[in-house]
């Protein structure tokens, strides 16, 4: 598939089902990512690991920066996508080393 604008595919599908995204997903995302018993950055950092098991290039790029804001290291993204790694096995080795390594590089994240 080619480059797809992440972004702004989203904004089209907000447009194009208000209510799914609005009503559904966007509150479901809400309450399932704020603290809680867990907090934020533990949960975003679980969205990248299930990112690089289901081998979702767009979850490991939309999750990662998110998961940096709430305070996640590289070496806690890396552990992360360690145990991802081992419950997915070979096809997650290749986007830790195609996908979270060069992206955490990008945003110098240490």
């Amino acid at each position: 598939m080619a480059n797809v604008d992440l972004k702004r595919q989203m904004g089209k599908l907000h447009k194009e089902m208000p209510d799914v995204m609005r009503k559904g997903f966007d509150p479901l995302s809400e309450q399932a990512l704020k603290d809680g018993a867990l907090s934020k950055k533990t949960k975003e950092l679980m969205t990248v690991a299930l990112g690089i098991a289901a081998l979702c290039e767009h979850c490991i790029k939309l999750h990662t920066p998110l998961a940096v804001n709430a305070g996640a290291s590289r070496a806690e993204l890396l552990e992360a996508a360690g145990v991802a790694m081992m419950m997915k096995g070979g096809p997650a080795v290749t986007y830790v080393a195609t996908e979270l390594l060069p992206l955490l590089d990008e945003l110098g994240v240490k």
